[in-house]
């Protein structure tokens, strides 16, 4: 077994709250440099960049998951993970079918663009991307199981836009691969106020919205290799695969 380093909370440029630097070259190059074996690309509501940081992280030894930070009808944020494009393919469509055509404003919110390797803008989104979807929490959980995905509600510590925050605890009838916790809190500290969560497995991430926070807060997964198939079994605590929350 061996220990890697996830990230698993990563904004790009794509999200209208992530810095201009937060281009994928830029992530993978810091990435790397923090010592960071896994990274999750999280842009709200949005697959877009995920399949060219992979590649590029590929190069660098980093495996990265494939994802979205997706909100609700609720306004809750969930951390939705693919194994493969083709899977993040399909639920780009469904996030494009489900979120408001709500203009974005850039002088308010930011720019949406996605870009290339060489840096160059090769798209720009209409749409504002934090806008919460035409999907309760519940159809997005399903819809994530039914890509074969991970469903891992986000930073639900949070005084906003956490499960916690907006429904007032985690239903136990929803089915999440992990709980995330916030760089603010520790694990012992949110499960001395919420101690029915005690018997789930928790994550810890950075948030990453600028170049100098990525890594700051990782998780150790304890696995055979970095890949899709062992991170489930960690999140599930099978065949000796674990997760635990770095001390900082």
């Amino acid at each position: 077994m061996k220990v890697f380093r996830a990230d698993l909370h990563t904004h790009t440029v794509l999200s209208p709250c992530g810095d201009l630097e937060m281009s994928p070259v830029n992530i993978v190059r810091i990435a790397k440099e923090r010592g960071v074996d896994i990274l999750g690309i999280t842009d709200h509501n949005s697959t877009l960049h995920a399949a060219l940081i992979r590649q590029l992280a590929e190069k660098e030894g980093i495996m990265v998951m494939m994802g979205a930070e997706v909100t609700t009808k609720e306004e809750v944020h969930c951390l939705c993970f693919f194994e493969t494009e083709h899977l993040l393919s399909d639920f780009q469509i469904y996030l494009d079918q489900y979120l408001p055509k709500i203009p974005n404003d850039t002088k308010y919110f930011g720019y949406q663009v996605v870009v290339n390797e060489e840096e160059e803008i090769v798209q720009e989104i209409e749409n504002l991307l934090i806008s919460g979807l035409n999907q309760g929490i519940n159809e997005v959980e399903q819809k994530v199981h039914e890509l074969q995905g991970l469903f891992i509600p986000a930073h639900i510590n949070k005084a906003q836009n956490s499960i916690i925050s907006q429904l007032g605890f985690l239903p136990p009838d929803l089915k999440v691969d992990a709980l995330e916790i916030s760089m603010h809190i520790t694990k012992d500290e949110f499960l001395s106020k919420n101690k029915y969560l005690k018997g789930y497995t928790f994550i810890q991430s950075s948030d990453a919205h600028y170049i100098d926070n990525i890594g700051n807060v990782c998780s150790q997964f304890t696995m055979e290799d970095a890949s899709f198939s062992e991170i489930r079994k960690a999140l599930r605590g099978e065949e000796g695969r674990t997760v635990e929350l770095e001390k900082r």
